[in-house]
């Protein structure tokens, strides 16, 4: 009888040394994997941030040199959505700012400091251009002034104004027409024509929306006024 319960003991305790030795080895497996897993996140987190591309401001595509302002704008969608105009990472004007309308969307900033100095629109439909004329003449040298159209920027631009825009550095103002979408980043003072224009004729045959072309987008560095 010893010798059968001596057997019975050796056999239970042979059978939990086996058992704590079978979970031991699950239980470093399991860890191991775990331990494996979060690496493997580190390692992909680490190179997913390594590799996702840099954001400069206003979203554009490239960085901008020292002593450049930073901006992206976009002509607006119809008669929908309203133009959008960004510098240096703050919006100036666009829809959700509630600050835009149908016509000629202005934006203009000082050339030395980036500082916003005054944002409108001009009716070109239903309006008089009177207003826009004035609020051209009175613009002061070395301001830099953005320019977007939303649904018609056209129709009621007369000789005076066209000509007026055409001394900020634009070349198209002249050619601008009913519905066409047109941004335009120029200055006043400015002694060449400014390389920052985009235009779309209004076409049947070829606009995107049913009586208005494509959006216009466009970005860039304009230089910062020196003393």
């Amino acid at each position: 009888m010893r010798v059968a319960g001596a057997a019975k003991l050796v056999v239970a305790v042979a059978v939990f040394l086996l058992t704590f030795y079978v979970i031991s080895q699950v239980f470093e497996i399991k860890m191991d994997a775990s331990l494996g897993n979060l690496f493997a996140r580190s390692a992909l987190d680490t190179a997913a941030r390594s590799t996702k591309p840099p954001r400069y401001k206003c979203g554009i595509s490239k960085a901008c040199p020292e002593k450049h302002f930073a901006f992206k704008m976009a002509s607006g969608a119809a008669n929908v959505v309203g133009p959008k105009i960004c510098l240096e990472d703050n919006i100036l004007m666009s829809g959700v700012k509630n600050n835009v309308g149908r016509g000629i969307n202005v934006a203009l900033v000082n050339g030395k400091t980036g500082e916003v100095l005054d944002t409108k629109y001009f009716d070109m439909w239903g309006g008089d251009v009177a207003p826009f004329i004035e609020f051209l003449k009175s613009i002061q040298d070395g301001t830099i002034v953005l320019m977007g159209t939303y649904d018609d920027g056209a129709t009621k631009l007369n000789d005076e104004a066209r000509r007026l825009i055409a001394e900020l550095g634009s070349t198209s103002i002249t050619n601008l027409g009913f519905r066409d979408n047109w941004v335009f980043c120029g200055g006043k003072g400015i002694k060449t024509k400014s390389p920052f224009e985009q235009h779309i004729k209004n076409n049947k045959d070829t606009n995107k929306y049913e009586g208005w072309p494509e959006v216009v987008e466009m970005e860039g560095c304009i230089p910062q006024k020196q003393d």
